[in-house]
């Protein structure tokens, strides 16, 4: 599959791959259309794993 060349500055939605013209269009429809996916990931608690050593 060749991606044309013309849209590649566009923003993408990363779950169902639409492309759109701003940032705030895209975050308004991943907040409408994919909320649920969003809000899972938001929530999310991030922390290092068990065993990672952290080098200062």
């Amino acid at each position: 599959m060749v991606l044309p060349i013309v849209d590649e500055y566009k923003p993408k939605c990363y779950v169902c791959n639409n492309a759109f013209d701003t940032i705030e269009l895209l975050r308004e429809h991943q907040k409408t259309k994919h909320a649920e996916f969003v809000i899972y990931h938001e929530n999310q608690k991030r922390e290092p794993a068990p065993g990672d050593v952290t080098v200062f």
